[in-house]
């Protein structure tokens, strides 16, 4: 495993890190023992980052990650969790960053965990209802408590993060970012506020903060796994993504159809090659990875025992030139 090390955390994070989403049975492929393995190999094959948040699988992903760690796992890893959305029976959401509320989240968090700190804990979307001030006097007292360690925030303007570094500390960001998803204006369907490759590794490179790119394979795209005609399951999040619909979803499959032909070229999997594209960028620390199994989690490990060329890399950008800023 590589790691990396940033100016505003002491840990060294591996370099490849696991997202927890699909732990909460969002996806197509999620059960319980099979989650708990993946856990357990990941940490068998030196991965130390797990990112979860509540809203994955209403609370259960975070459950399932407290209870795989018992038994001293827990001093091993680091972990990220979030606050910032709330929802209604019906599972509709809303974002919510009231002192209040983020006071009573990280207390469920922590039970849920099976933990009395979160290393990292981030601001999941922002809430423009509620003011900088309010939010940031929350997260510094939950980190003068010791429940947190490192404030993140996800998904925020490079305007108003820097908002938040004049009153706390702001050590870590978390945006979307892959090689076909680089500067894009939205995520399942919500509006960006933040160009990824244009601000936020700016900011990131400036401050010393940790950055974690979500979805690098764009949620399975870029694994190949998918067809022109591809259809989810009914309880699949990501039919929730208008990207895998209509003539978006042709425009993006045609990338991937350069992107495999140049990776069948190199004899190389497409998995690595989104790691790598990734790893080898220097504002990167921990790619947020999901694993339906731990022989996929093994297979994209596999990717940091070598490196792209900086002549397969200038490839690379030929290709995904015209998807700057889709």
């Amino acid at each position: 495993m590589i790691y990396k090390k940033v100016k505003r955390i002491d840990e060294q994070i591996s370099a490849l890190g696991v997202g927890c989403w699909n732990f909460g049975g969002d996806w197509d492929s999620s059960e319980d023992n099979n989650s708990d393995r993946i856990i357990h190999a990941a940490i068998d094959l030196g991965v130390n980052f797990f990112d979860v948040a509540p809203v994955y699988g209403w609370y259960h992903s975070e459950e399932v990650l407290g209870k795989a760690l018992e038994g001293g796992l827990r001093q091993k890893v680091v972990i990220a969790s979030k606050c910032g959305l709330l929802w209604d029976e019906n599972h509709k959401t809303r974002n919510c960053l009231t002192k209040k509320s983020i006071l009573e989240e990280i207390d469920g968090s922590l039970r849920r965990l099976r933990t009395d700190y979160i290393d990292i804990y981030q601001l999941h979307w922002p809430d423009h209802n509620t003011p900088i001030e309010e939010t940031a006097d929350a997260l510094r007292e939950i980190k003068a408590a010791g429940k947190i360690r490192h404030v993140g925030l996800s998904n925020f303007s490079q305007a108003d993060v820097m908002k938040f570094e004049a009153i706390v500390p702001v050590d870590c960001q978390q945006g979307l970012y892959n090689m076909l998803e680089r500067n894009t204006s939205s995520y399942h369907g919500i509006p960006l506020e933040y160009k990824t490759e244009d601000e936020m590794l700016k900011t990131v490179r400036e401050l010393g903060q940790a950055f974690l790119p979500y979805s690098p394979y764009m949620q399975g795209l870029l694994t190949g796994r998918f067809t022109k005609d591809h259809k989810f399951s009914s309880t699949d999040i990501r039919n929730e993504n208008p990207k895998f619909f209509g003539e978006t979803y042709a425009k993006y499959y045609a990338g991937y159809e350069q992107l495999q032909a140049f990776a069948d070229r190199i004899g190389r999997p497409m998995n690595e090659i989104c790691v790598n594209w990734l790893r080898q960028n220097d504002a990167v620390t921990a790619i947020i990875g999901g694993a339906s199994s731990p022989k996929q989690l093994e297979a994209n490990v596999h990717a940091m025992e070598w490196d792209l060329t900086q002549e397969e890399l200038d490839e690379i950008a030929k290709i995904i030139e015209p998807f700057r800023y889709m």
